[in-house]
């Protein structure tokens, strides 16, 4: 039996995979809209597993953003059929919970667009040093915008650990030359640092009542 092969190296299985995750990505953001509007998961719930696929969503959007010009038309390559995931993730960009909120907080200095902000800088820098992308040139301005949504928020103290951690890691990349690389001991703790302020961040929003 012949075996085929959808890709003939490297480079295309890895264009196909990229899909297959775009793929997912959508088909489970259609869900979490009708699970939301159905009242099957809560806001909270929904909000945090919504920033998370918007996230994902840019990352590799823009990693796909050659191969995939449209994502209207890659929907309907695949049939997909998935209008709610759609206005979601390319048109909103937020969830709606935030898109709420930012509606009912219109000039409040602590905005639930800048939260959103906030959790997709948070996201994209630890998926690409999970992409390996851990040149200072790369990570430096990653951080620096996180570092910047960060401080945006005036709900957040000045000893907030993730200013703290950001700015100490922007202090030893500005050292170091725009080629060089991170070892992989310091992407792990950097990934840690991130994954630990993310925390943080999530649990402080409540209190704060945004």
């Amino acid at each position: 039996m012949t075996e085929v092969k959808l890709w003939n190296d490297k480079r295309e299985r890895e264009m196909y995979d990229n899909f297959a995750e775009l793929y997912a990505i959508i088909k489970a953001t259609e869900r979490l809209e009708k699970a939301y509007v159905r009242d099957i998961i809560s806001p909270k719930e929904y909000e945090i597993e919504c920033q998370k696929l918007i996230a994902h969503f840019k990352t590799l959007a823009s990693t796909l953003k050659d191969t995939v010009p449209s994502i209207d038309r890659f929907a309907d390559t695949y049939r997909m059929e998935c209008p709610a995931a759609i206005n979601r993730l390319v048109v909103s960009g937020v969830p709606a919970t935030v898109e709420h909120r930012a509606t009912a907080a219109a000039g409040v200095s602590t905005s639930a667009a800048t939260v959103a902000e906030c959790v997709q800088n948070f996201i994209t820098s630890m998926d690409s040093l999970k992409l390996n992308m851990v040149a200072v040139d790369q990570v430096h301005p990653l951080l620096s915008d996180l570092y910047g949504s960060l401080n945006k928020l005036t709900i957040l103290p000045p000893d907030f650990e993730g200013k703290i951690k950001m700015k100490d890691w922007i202090g030893r990349l500005s050292k170091m030359g725009a080629a060089d690389e991170l070892t992989e001991q310091q992407a792990r703790q950097l990934h840690f640092d991130l994954e630990s302020s993310y925390n943080s961040f999530m649990a402080a929003l409540p209190n704060a009542g945004t």
